[in-house]
């Protein structure tokens, strides 16, 4: 057992926890954190870190906003104002004008649980110290759970080692804070200087190290977002910065207050950095791609994406209803029950969703499933069917579809198989490939509507305007409807996005729609669709960097791109 297992909160004071959430990258939260906020009943969290932490409270916490904004400091102190999640109620019971020691010492009251989280280490935080000093004056019981500080998660997201075997100096600083005194003794150092920092600050921090006695020729590197899929770094000297961010287009910016992490050092030499960029030269690194399926299908398909660097966008184009008429559905299942059927085959995760649901309405479970063989046309039907207690006795060999479950299917034979039938639960809008191979195959079908499939509605108007205006890098199409529909819901994506296509019928459908298709996925596998874009993304890096040329999206080649590019 861990020395920090949870304590209990005391029936009064309650108990905080102070919880460092990292730099931005939700995968850096601790598992100790993680158990934190799990046990929460209340969260307070600056703005920047709740989208981090919020995901591993307890389910159905409600979010308020303090009154002056999350952004606004807090009077007399300067400190951000935090948001409070409260799993007890709807309302803020604490006034928006109080520091965030009181906003912690109240909410605890009552013996109950507080996270308060703040960015990357509460022990480098500026104003944690303070609040836990009003916590044990109040005798409110706390604790500490570290996190990955931003000036060391961002160095090593930007691929620039702080030491190496020669072990060199390292000095922090915050250039917000830093005295004369203290740039005075980073410029006599030889060693790798990290400094906190803004965007349009970085280059008086440059000259206040050279005039401090570092060289105008040591290399540094500036590190925008770090940790995060809208990371971007830039290396220069400390002579030349302010010259690569002005050409960068960086600056002059209306977001130069973006708190930025720089290097300066040897240790950001170009070429070693070059070999060490593991984070930016994922292959789809900053991309912006939308998926347009149902949400519960977009997840593992999301999570694939971001592991290539990619930023998904989920926009249903589908909505799943019951059957207009639900007697037939009845009937199927009544006849799974009294063994009217041989088979049963599933098409999609959406079946096995409406016959479960099914079972549920009418008691049953998984066991009901005894006697009958069970089919899915893919890995991820049979994964709902596992998650469902049924493990599929026959899925595809080969291709992941319809033709590819047919080809391994087994003929009909009167001597070894009792009964004729297959029940086959799909959505209205199914076509007609699986029923047709099976009555080929001598077997007869009972090919029920289990789900009908409607348009979704239209996503916000940005989103659409995004869609049609170039705003996407790419866009993956798992089918024909989706094709149909997001055009429908939202307008053509334009011409500068990358079409991908899951096969050859949604490829058809997509230049029918006058949408020029880019990448093929070499079988019919969300998953695989995304590898083949990854695989595209690339070769696309890759020759742009035989060629020269800076390595940009497909959203940055629209006109105006480059003008209106957040940094």
């Amino acid at each position: 057992m861990s020395p920090t297992a949870l304590p209990a909160a005391g029936p009064e004071h309650g108990h905080v926890t102070f919880l460092g959430a990292g730099p931005g990258d939700p995968g850096l939260l601790t598992l100790r954190a993680v158990e934190a906020l799990a046990h929460a009943d209340v969260l307070v969290a600056e703005h920047e870190v709740l989208d981090v932490v919020r995901t591993h409270a307890r389910p159905g916490v409600a979010v308020v906003n303090a009154e002056a904004g999350p952004s606004d400091p807090l009077p007399g102190t300067g400190a951000p104002l935090p948001t409070i999640v409260d799993g007890t109620s709807t309302t803020a019971e604490v006034p928006a004008v109080r520091d965030a020691a009181h906003l912690v010492m109240e909410a605890a009251r009552g013996g109950r649980r507080v996270v308060r989280a703040v960015t990357g280490d509460p022990g480098l935080d500026t104003y944690a110290a303070a609040e836990m000093l009003a916590c044990a004056a109040a005798g409110v019981p706390f604790e500490v759970v570290p996190g990955v500080a931003a000036v060391v998660g961002v160095p090593a997201y930007a691929g620039v080692p702080l030491r190496d075997a020669q072990g060199a100096d390292v000095r922090f600083v915050d250039a917000r804070t830093a005295s004369d005194r203290c740039w005075t003794e980073v410029g006599a150092s030889d060693g790798t200087v990290v400094v906190s920092t803004t965007l349009d600050s970085v280059a008086s921090a440059a000259g206040e190290l050279v005039s401090a006695g570092r060289k105008p020729d040591t290399p540094m590197t500036v590190t925008v977002a770090g940790t995060t899929t809208r990371q971007r770094t830039w290396t220069a000297t400390l002579g030349t910065i302010a010259q690569t961010l002005k050409q960068a287009k960086v600056l002059p910016s209306p977001e130069g207050g973006r708190p930025v992490i720089v290097v300066v050092g040897e240790r950001s030499a170009p070429a070693q950095r070059d070999q060490l960029s593991w984070f930016e030269s994922k292959p789809l690194f900053g991309w912006k791609v939308l998926v347009p399926r149902t949400k519960e299908q977009a997840v593992s398909l999301s999570d694939q994406l971001r592991s290539y660097g990619a930023v998904p966008h989920e926009v249903p184009t589908i909505a799943v209803e019951p059957p207009r008429t639900p007697q037939q559905m009845e009937r199927a299942v009544k006849g799974l029950v009294t063994g009217r059927y041989e088979w049963i085959a599933f098409t999609s995760v959406n079946a096995v969703k409406a016959v479960r649901e099914k079972f549920e309405e009418y008691g049953l479970d998984a066991r009901a499933f005894a006697g009958i063989k069970v089919a899915a046309v893919g890995e991820q039907t049979a994964k709902a069917l596992v998650a469902f207690g049924v493990k599929p006795d026959l899925v595809p060999s080969g291709e992941q579809s319809a033709a590819g479950l047919l080809e391994d299917w087994p003929p009909y034979d009167p001597v070894f198989d009792p009964i004729d039938r297959v029940f086959l639960p799909r959505a209205d809008i199914a076509t007609e490939t699986l029923v047709a191979g099976l009555i080929e195959l001598g077997w007869e079908v009972d090919d029920v509507t289990a789900y009908r499939t409607v348009r979704a509605s239209p996503p916000p108007a940005e989103t659409r305007e995004a869609i049609k205006g170039g705003g996407f890098d790419a866009v993956l199409f798992t089918s024909s409807s989706t094709v149909r529909n997001l055009v429908g819901i939202a307008g053509k994506p334009h011409n500068v996005t990358i079409i991908a296509c899951i096969g050859p019928a949604t490829a058809k459908t997509a230049e029918e729609h006058g949408l020029r298709v880019d990448v093929m996925a070499p079988e019919p596998s969300a998953l695989k669709l995304a590898e083949a874009l990854a695989d595209f993304g690339l070769r696309r890096r890759a020759a742009a960097q035989e060629a020269g040329d800076p390595v940009s999206r497909p959203s940055e080649r629209r006109p105006g791109a480059r003008r209106r590019r957040a940094t």
